[in-house]
């Protein structure tokens, strides 16, 4: 029995090592990508900032919380590293998954070990392809980890988990706050299970009361580190700057999508409805759905509700669903009740997905790894391999190349355009808060705080962006310097 007990160990051991090393090399390429990308750009300004003494959304802005920003800072925005920090948070969440599918699926007494080894490599598949843009560092990359690591420890049912589930998604808030439904899912399973374990010994209106206190560790542990930043900010002299860049300014962001019948969130309230009928339908089938497939539809069906929260197509928001929609392929595995309700929300969410995101083509995929394949084997010149991410990409280097030799460390610059890259490509920050054109037009005081920035550091160089409506400051005592694939260079005269 101990040698089979081994031998089940060593399957698990190899297939581990073979997908996270399946993960490693579908994400290696990531590592050599140019500066290209619009967000990652936004945050790569930002960590220059602030290791120049800048404080974030006062004197420097976007509009998520704290923690990738102080991510990308304290690798000095360098993009190689910062990516290379990503694909070891991923390799952790494919190992950290497994062991979760595990534990899952370990109460159905047959095909339990096809489940896990199919979810899991679904799961590591997907994440380390760029199909859902799991080769950019962005906040749902780095946000995983210990959303499922917290998934974890409380499908374990310990008491003395909760504290430390509830710290690790405070610590996934702190990276984007849509993990609040990560939460809200996690505290109704748990409320869920105590409330069929309490039934059993306790009458109805005691077991409020018990529940709060098992539950109340859990809160606590989710509140402490966003307590903590809240105070450090207040501290600053800066809470309403926090307050209003990751709260208030992304209501305006999350209504403008979820209009319905000229109701600003009309569909979000439509979905919310949706997503609670859902979750009381679940808590009156517990006792014949079981612990594991509670666990998964509580999580799958918030985690939907997360991606199409803000209505928007960007495809790395179809990362908080992929953990949770693993597991419910496992679960059409694995399961042999309610299997068609399971084939239905499978199919019934991708139709949903293709039909809303915008996803990395199959094809892109394909040529995304011949790409850096051919570049490597000097098949493919620098220019056109860059010109695969985005056509654009190349202007932004020869932009950077003409203007770093000609500026000091106490010059500035200022790009009248969406592509923040090139302030990182220049090692330079912008005069004002805003970093992006769309910043300084969509933000109330985006263009008069741009405006008396301007004024005051007068930049060296000031650059516009051939997509962009003319720029709406002055250009008086700058003359026109170059013309750079229609990107016009202004210098200053003095």
């Amino acid at each position: 029995m101990k040698i089979l007990g081994r031998l089940e160990k060593s399957k698990d051991f190899w297939f581990a090592l073979i997908v996270s090393s399946i993960f490693f090399l579908l994400r290696l390429p990531s590592l050599f990508e140019p500066y290209w990308y619009g967000d990652e750009g936004i945050y790569q300004t930002i960590g220059i900032a602030l290791s120049q003494g800048k404080l974030l959304y006062r004197d420097i802005f976007d509009n998520k919380p704290p923690l990738i920003y102080l991510l990308y800072s304290l690798f000095n925005s360098d993009q190689f590293t910062v990516r290379l920090v990503s694909i070891i948070f991923g390799l952790l969440s494919v190992v950290v998954f497994f062991l979760l599918t595990k534990k899952l699926f370990s109460e159905f007494k047959t095909n339990n070990r096809i489940a896990c080894y199919f979810s899991t490599a679904f799961f590591a598949f997907i994440f380390g392809l760029p199909l859902i843009e799991g080769n950019i560092a962005n906040a749902e990359n780095f946000m995983l980890l210990p959303i499922i690591l917290s998934a974890l420890l409380i499908i374990n049912q310990k008491q003395s988990n909760l504290f430390l589930a509830g710290l690790l998604l405070g610590v996934a808030f702190l990276f984007k706050v849509v993990s609040v439904f990560d939460f809200a899912a996690l505290f109704l399973f748990i409320s869920f299970v105590f409330f069929n374990n309490l039934q059993k010994h306790l009458k109805i209106k005691e077991i409020a009361k018990v529940l709060g206190k098992q539950l109340f560790s859990f809160v606590v542990g989710f509140l402490l580190p966003i307590t903590i930043t809240c105070l450090f900010f207040l501290l600053k002299g800066a809470f309403s700057d926090f307050l209003n860049a990751t709260l208030s300014t992304n209501v305006g962001y999350v209504g403008y999508g979820n209009k319905l019948f000229g109701i600003p969130q009309g569909l979000l309230f439509a979905k919310f409805l949706a997503l609670s009928i859902f979750s009381l339908i679940i808590f009156i089938k517990r006792n014949r759905l079981g612990l594991s497939s509670i666990f998964i539809l509580l999580w799958f069906s918030f985690s939907l509700f997360n991606a199409f929260f803000s209505e928007r197509p960007y495809g790395h928001y179809l990362l908080v669903l992929l953990p949770s929609f693993s597991l419910l392929l496992g679960l059409f595995i694995v399961s042999n009740k309610f299997k068609q309700i399971y084939l239905v929300l499978v199919i019934g969410s991708l139709l949903l997905i293709l039909k809303n995101f915008s996803i990395y083509p199959l094809n892109k995929n394909v040529l995304y790894y011949a790409n850096i394949f051919s570049f490597i084997t000097d098949k493919e010149n620098v220019t056109s391999y860059q010109s695969f991410f985005d056509k654009k990409t190349p202007m932004d280097y020869e932009i950077a190349q003409f203007i770093k030799p000609k500026v000091k460390a106490t010059d500035s610059i200022f790009i009248w355009g969406n592509n923040a890259q090139v302030y990182k490509l220049i090692n330079m920050v912008p005069p004002g808060k805003y970093i992006v054109a769309y910043h300084m037009v969509n933000y109330h005081d985006g263009l008069t705080n741009t405006k008396i920035a301007l004024e005051k550091k007068k930049p060296k160089f000031i650059i516009t962006m051939p997509d962009q409506a003319p720029i709406p400051f002055s250009l008086a005592n700058y003359f026109y310097k170059i013309n750079i694939d229609n990107v016009a260079i202004y210098e200053r005269l003095f």
